[in-house]
């Protein structure tokens, strides 16, 4: 069997009231996608039930687990121990993907592939979307990185204050993950720092395309962040890990390669 192109984990704890529309918008990436749906000790709603109603109803894309309550970090590892695609996102149950920037992921995701030239670390944009006003904010990486091509870290510019890399902004080769040995932490907050930097020195090659993929949904009544809190912390978190991870090789490949 052909190996699938991305899994999509999704930690769910309590998210019956809007985790259909996370999951329908992961699923108009169709058989070349994998979805775990990882029911996370849910005891409030309907979440582990309709887990299952998706499994059932698509039995070659979708996965249910249902674990004991391990926070947010647990859902994320029992993702990686699982999943087969090449590649591996997470997508909280409470946020999604824009479909149209999906598929033209996916597109350029299968013509690297197909090419010999898949890199290590797919980014792209992700976007606050804000339910009390109505407003968003695009964060985007337009001055640090090359566009539409493969690029090192000797290509790699700098970052203002302002911008970050979150786990919604990237895409990993799923065995990236785990040859640096990624396992999150139990019931903790703000694990994502530990997602996206931990695997950077197994990084070799990169690609970022300019899209507004992840819809990062922000003010619900029981959500845990909200956007300045989450940029101070991150920006903290960012500091100490870069710190104190030993620096990437400058490992680069062909031009023709990087040409892609």
């Amino acid at each position: 069997m052909q190996q699938k192109l991305i899994t999509f984990a999704v930690p769910c704890y309590n998210s019956a009231a809007y985790m259909r529309h996370c999951i329908e918008t992961l699923l108009s990436a169709g058989e070349q996608a994998e979805i775990i749906l990882v029911d996370d000790g849910s005891v409030k709603d309907e979440t582990p039930a309709i887990c299952d109603e998706y499994a059932a109803k698509y039995p070659t894309i979708v996965k249910a687990i249902h674990q004991e309550n391990g926070g947010h970090g647990e859902g994320v590892n029992q993702g990686i121990r699982n999943a087969t695609g090449l590649y591996y996102k997470v997508v909280d149950s409470d946020d999604w993907l824009d479909t149209d920037a999906l598929q033209k992921v996916l597109a350029r995701l299968h013509t690297l592939v197909t090419r010999g030239t898949a890199p290590d670390l797919m980014i792209c944009n992700y976007v606050y979307e804000h339910t009390e006003d109505g407003t968003s904010h695009t964060v985007r990486y337009t001055n640090i990185f090359p566009q539409e091509r493969l690029f090192t870290w000797m290509h790699v510019g700098h970052f203002r204050p302002d911008q970050n890399l979150l786990m919604h902004s990237v895409m990993y080769r799923t065995e990236v993950l785990r040859k640096c040995g990624m396992v999150l932490p139990k019931h903790t907050f703000y694990v994502d720092n530990i997602f996206v930097y931990q695997p950077l020195p197994f990084v070799k090659t990169m690609y970022y395309m300019d899209l507004d993929l992840y819809r990062y949904f922000i003010g619900r009544a029981d959500q845990s962040v909200n956007e300045s809190p989450r940029r101070k912390k991150s920006r903290r978190a960012c500091g100490s890990i870069c710190a104190n991870t030993p620096a990437p090789q400058s490992t680069a490949p062909s031009a023709s390669a990087l040409a892609a």
